[in-house]
């Protein structure tokens, strides 16, 4: 039997030699987009304490201050990928680096909410641009049998950027001025900018396709609509609403519009016969869904431990330390147990494990022990991590190293997508289900008040400080309020997860049989078929 030819390498030796240390250059760029939003889930507590405190932020500024990143994060991240995939990976990541370090020192200077919403969106627009060519660049400096330990490593480094979001956002707060969680990004970007420089080579599609400025402004506008209608849904305790029910309908128009647009045109943004492949398209729904109820139970998660159960903003961080401790630990080894069990199991066991976690938030309470909490968030990222890695590799390694940019820019729209979705529709569950538990406690106070005070828990705690000792007697109401609104939250996320986990153990493939080099890739365009 004749020994196969050994392939040549397809990575020049010079950047063979360095690969490691360009992925930990990669990984500091993902560090600051990804850390972004961990700082801010614990600065919202702060930021929604009124001046000089914090701005006096509502529940749905708060949902929006989010939002805003990640809607137009997700609805650029289409056109980012092509333009690197264009001009090349290594300008975009700079160019983006730039943008998101400039929006950052904006933030932190705020002087209203609305102003903290416009400069998160100037800040997506940086990181639209940094997240998909991160990856891009690492499906080209690491031969394909290596990729699977890259982007475990890879998606560790998320865990990574939770475990210090939280932490060094709550020692910030600790000592300094709300704005210091946006400040903090502005030296690591700059330490990114030289190292990147130094370090990573560039590359392009050496066939790039034209640029979709019509695909990307309906994509957009789809986006904004959808999720700005089911916020207001929340806001105003009546998802019957005329306004809500217009508003998420003109934008499920908009979606639909966007994707028979995509689908006819010659060069489109989204080229849709990827979903062709089942494999690829059940990736994605898990990878979306994942971070569906993941970005819904860290929004309600900060306020039970800071307003129920009074942590400080560096205590509440701290408590998030063994979700991030999961996913840095399981992330890069997931790949060992993929080999061994296949995707479907690894997936679909992952996202089981995370509905798990989800419901067991329906039984806390006020004094349930810190330690379960602990457990909870730990086995939430052990769940997590066996579901991003996987579902990273398929996605990533499904098309052509050419299109590593479209593919990541697919997979970062589907991830930042479903966790705009998240925040959106399970934060408003919340505000819904927080609103109709607390009204009946509120018959007492005048009108104006009665109406503030309804928007939240912090909201009720607010008005209950500025009465005086004769607000104590809302506290505990408000907490009642709040922990029923978390358990209903709690189990819609838990639906969702189930759901994801359907998904995986139906369409996404089995153990592979044992095979030479070469068939992974005939195996992944046969699953199209």
């Amino acid at each position: 039997m004749t020994t196969p030819p050994v392939p040549a390498p397809r990575i020049p030796e010079a950047v063979h030699r360095r690969r490691w240390a360009i992925l930990g250059v990669l990984m500091l760029s993902l560090l600051i987009v990804v850390l972004d939003n961990s700082i801010l889930n614990v600065a919202i507590k702060t930021i929604s304490t009124p001046a000089p405190t914090g701005l006096g932020a509502t529940q749905s500024e708060l949902e929006w201050a989010i939002n805003a990143y990640t809607l137009v994060f997700a609805g650029l991240l289409f056109t980012a990928g092509l333009i690197g995939d264009r001009v090349g990976r290594k300008k975009v990541l700079l160019g983006g680096l730039v943008v998101f370090g400039v929006g950052s020192a904006l933030a932190a200077e705020s002087g209203s909410p609305g102003q903290l919403i416009a400069y998160r969106a100037l800040m997506a627009l940086g990181a639209a641009f940094v997240m998909p060519a991160t990856l891009a660049v690492l499906m080209n400096v690491f031969e394909r049998e290596e990729q699977p330990k890259a982007i475990g490593i890879w998606a560790g480094g998320v865990g990574l950027a939770i475990a210090i979001g939280p932490i060094t956002g709550g020692v910030l707060l600790d000592h300094f001025w709300w704005g210091s969680v946006f400040l903090i990004n502005v030296p690591i970007v700059l330490l990114a900018l030289a190292l990147m420089i130094w370090l990573v080579p560039d590359s392009r599609d050496p066939r790039p396709g034209r640029l979709d400025p019509i695909g990307v402004v309906l994509s957009v506008v789809g986006l904004v609509l959808l999720v700005y209608g089911i916020i207001k849904g929340g806001e105003l305790a009546d998802f019957r609403d005329a306004q809500v029910l217009s508003t998420i309908a003109a934008g499920l128009v908009v979606l639909t519009a966007f994707v028979v647009f995509e689908k006819r045109s010659d060069h489109p943004s989204l080229d849709v016969t990827y979903f062709k492949n089942k494999v690829f398209s059940a990736a994605m729904a898990a990878i979306a869904l994942v971070f569906f109820a993941l970005m819904g139970v860290t929004f309600f998660a900060v306020f039970y431990t800071q307003s129920v159960r009074g942590y400080s903003p560096l205590q509440s961080g701290l408590l998030m330390l063994p979700l991030a401790a999961a996913q840095m630990i399981f992330a890069p080894r997931a790949r060992l147990i993929v080999d061994r069990f296949g995707n479907k199991v690894t997936t679909g066991v992952g996202l089981l494990l995370l509905a798990g976690m989800l419901a067991a938030f329906a039984g806390f309470e006020a004094d349930t022990p810190i330690w379960v909490l602990e457990v909870v968030f730990f086995l939430m990222g052990a769940g997590m991590a066996h579901v991003m890695t996987p579902t990273s590799v398929v996605i990533m390694q499904s098309l052509p190293r050419e299109k590593a940019g479209s593919a990541s820019a697919l997979s970062n729209t589907f991830r930042q997508v479903g966790g705009a979705l998240g925040i959106a529709v399970l934060g408003s569950v919340l505000s819904t289900a927080y609103r109709n538990g607390i009204e009946g406690k509120l018959g007492h106070l005048p009108a104006g008040l009665r109406e503030t005070a309804g928007e939240s828990i912090e909201a009720t705690l607010g008005v209950a400080a500025k009465l005086g000792p004769q607000g104590r007697a809302l506290v505990t109401p408000a907490n009642d309020a709040f922990l029923h609104a978390m358990h209903v939250t709690a189990l819609c996320g838990t639906v969702v997860a189930i759901l994801g986990a359907l998904v995986a153990f139906v369409f996404l493939p089995g153990k592979p049989p044992a095979r030479q080099e070469g068939e992974e890739e005939q195996e992944l365009v046969a699953a199209a078929e």
